[in-house]
């Protein structure tokens, strides 16, 4: 038996009760994609990493002839 249309409005308003007390779907939020932004800019990750290795490598630079003429002349006691 085909609905009447005074049926078919009850089963409408019904469905629309009916969904309105369960809230909203979780897949129409999901179904959106938030693009995650880093609090900090590009240039401010380059100017840090410059801070951190370039003092790093200045470090190294200043170290490495010390720490080579100690292995020499360790070498020099050795052999001399």
């Amino acid at each position: 038996m085909a609905q009447t249309p005074r049926q078919r409005r009850a089963n409408e308003k019904f469905a629309k009760n009916e969904t309105a007390k369960q809230g909203k779907r979780q897949a129409a939020t999901t179904s959106q994609k938030q693009n995650a932004k880093s609090p900090l800019s590009t240039g401010w990750v380059v100017l840090l990493a410059f801070i951190i290795c370039g003092g790093l490598a200045f470090e190294l630079l200043r170290i490495v002839p010390e720490i080579w003429s100690f292995f020499v002349a360790i070498f020099n006691r050795l052999t001399g």
